[in-house]
């Protein structure tokens, strides 16, 4: 019996699991980096940089999917969300957006993917969460084992929150299409 059920599936898993390693990595590379990048301006840069890609991960998306005006109000809707949520976090915090965000989304496709294909999954929104909640409590317990590492339950809860609203406005958007008669991006 084969593991995925198509080769669609099977590249969102390995994504997911490249994202995985990266965000495990920098338990290692963390402190290191930061002392690298330690100017505010390499920072912002770099911050800049990443809030481009994400948003054009988006707006293509959104042109994929062909949006009607309903979903646009909801895409800018999501997009200020995380805006403002960014401009209230510390780096550390908007890491964990940034990270725990694309994990959960490449999980949650992954496992639509697997519905889609047949398989009888009952909550592949909740099993997405869980899934990736796990793997943010992974990613805090292992830094109680490592020097200058500190365990922070709130970053669990964060990871959490992070997970939820990614996740979240994806059925949010769903349920747009379905209530104003568009085709679902499941």
């Amino acid at each position: 019996m084969p593991s995925f059920t198509s080769s669609r599936e099977k590249k969102l898993w390995l994504w997911a699991l490249a994202v995985l390693a990266i965000i495990f990595s920098t338990l290692f590379l963390g402190q290191p980096l930061a002392k690298l990048f330690a100017d505010q301006n390499v920072r912002a840069v770099i911050f800049s940089f990443g809030m481009i890609l994400v948003g054009m991960a988006i707006l293509f998306h959104a042109i994929k999917t062909r949006p009607g005006r309903v979903e646009l109000a909801m895409i800018f809707g999501i997009v200020a969300v995380y805006t403002m949520l960014i401009l209230r976090l510390g780096m550390p915090e908007r890491s964990h957006l940034f990270e725990y965000s694309v994990l959960a989304i490449l999980i949650h496709k992954a496992l639509l993917e697997r519905s889609n294909q047949g398989e009888k999954l009952q909550y592949p929104h909740l099993l997405a969460c869980v899934i990736s909640f796990l793997a943010g409590v992974l990613d805090e317990c292992i830094q109680i084992i490592i020097p200058d590492r500190v365990f922070a339950p709130e970053d669990i809860f964060f990871n959490g929150f992070v997970i939820l609203t990614a996740i979240g406005f994806h059925v949010i958007l769903n349920w747009g299409r379905r209530r104003f008669g568009r085709k679902s991006i499941e």
